[in-house]
């Protein structure tokens, strides 16, 4: 599948060429500015902020000779339309999440999330130091795109919902919104999962359409303020321990930059992927603590529940392996995973649970 040529000789693919002719003298004076879509409503917390930063650092740190312009969802294209915009060659290139785009290839799953999937730190030792990378690059280039990694919001949490969550049967019929194969996973259990852009959950919730959400963690929620709606929050999920955050790039915009250019995309997006998982990381606690101050019962998944999710999750991680990029990709992550978490479980996970019990 070549969609690249197809693009080129479509009317989108024509206006792309049109735009970047007119743009001809801006590269002559060694400056370009590239538009920035993104699956964020402006402002978001976290998220938004994201792609701000990563935005910012290619400016600053190409000297000003490419300025990114930021165009948050909405603004230019819809939060779920970004993928396709620049594709075609309407925009430049995205931030988001790419569980958005699972009907574009079941397989940007892996570079998103998977359920009872990877941490930020075993993702990053993937696609960096074990295969993830090249894996990503042979898929995104099927739709004339470059993914690197610009942020992770850490582990997100379970949800909220306008009941406790007593037993899976109290899924049946629940309307939830949560994207990417963590729905399917819920569709399993018999819920009605809506799959809503960030700057629509508020609304839906508070209106009834849906039932309970999930979005990030406490500081982005708190920030969204879900806690006006209802009072049950879990604060562990297993849709979402690591969801990566990509920076897309039109292939044919990636390759016409210089080297330099180029290696400073590369080093802003790892800037802009540290940066974003410390800010989460930084913000969440108190944000917890100004939730439970203010009436919210924070509350745990009990284990017949968790052993729905896992059941639902092997069914719904296994369904695409017909799909020779989607095998490839299971077996190269859950490999990765395995191995990173071998030492992790015997390194930083028994030092945690050694320091809490000395320290009470």
């Amino acid at each position: 599948m070549d969609r690249r040529s197809f693009l080129k000789n479509s009317a989108l693919g024509g206006s792309a060429a049109a735009a970047t002719a007119l743009a001809a003298p801006a590269y002559a004076q060694g400056n370009r500015t590239l538009t920035l879509v993104t699956t964020w409503g402006r402002g978001l917390a976290g998220v938004h902020d994201s792609a701000q930063y990563c935005a910012d650092a290619i400016t600053a740190m190409s000297g000003g000779s490419l300025t990114v312009d930021l165009k948050a969802a909405g603004e230019l294209v819809g939060a779920f339309e970004v993928f396709d915009a620049v594709t075609a060659g309407q925009a430049d290139m995205y931030h988001g999440v790419d569980y958005y785009f699972l009907g574009q290839h079941p397989a940007l799953s892996f570079f998103s999330q998977i359920p009872f999937g990877m941490t930020f730190m075993e993702y990053a030792n993937w696609f960096d130091h074990d295969g993830g990378r090249e894996l990503s690059d042979e898929l995104y280039s099927i739709f004339g795109l470059k993914a690197f990694s610009a942020g992770n919001t850490g582990p997100q949490s379970g949800g909220w919902f306008a009941k406790e969550m007593n037993s899976p049967e109290d899924f049946q019929g629940l309307r939830f919104r949560m994207p990417g194969q963590g729905g399917q996973v819920l569709g399993k259990l018999g819920a009605s999962v809506q799959n809503l852009p960030g700057a629509e959950v508020y609304q839906a919730l508070a209106s009834g359409a849906i039932d309970g959400t999930e979005w990030i963690g406490p500081w982005a929620d708190e920030k969204a303020g879900f806690q006006e709606i209802t009072k049950f929050y879990y604060t562990a999920g297993f849709h979402e321990p690591g969801p990566n955050l990509n920076l897309t790039m039109n292939l044919d915009v990636y390759d016409s930059l210089s080297p330099q250019h180029q290696a400073v995309v590369e080093n802003a997006t790892r800037a802009s992927n540290i940066w974003t998982m410390s800010l989460f990381m930084a913000n969440n606690s108190a944000a917890l603590q100004r939730l439970q101050a203010g009436g919210v019962q924070v509350l745990q998944f009990p284990d017949a529940i968790w052993d729905a999710f896992g059941t639902a999750a092997d069914e719904v991680v296994a369904e695409n392996m017909d799909d020779e990029i989607y095998a490839n990709c299971h077996e190269s992550y859950f490999r990765s995973m395995e191995s990173s978490a071998a030492w992790s479980s015997r390194s930083e996970g028994e030092f945690t649970a050694q320091r809490n019990r000395v320290r009470g």
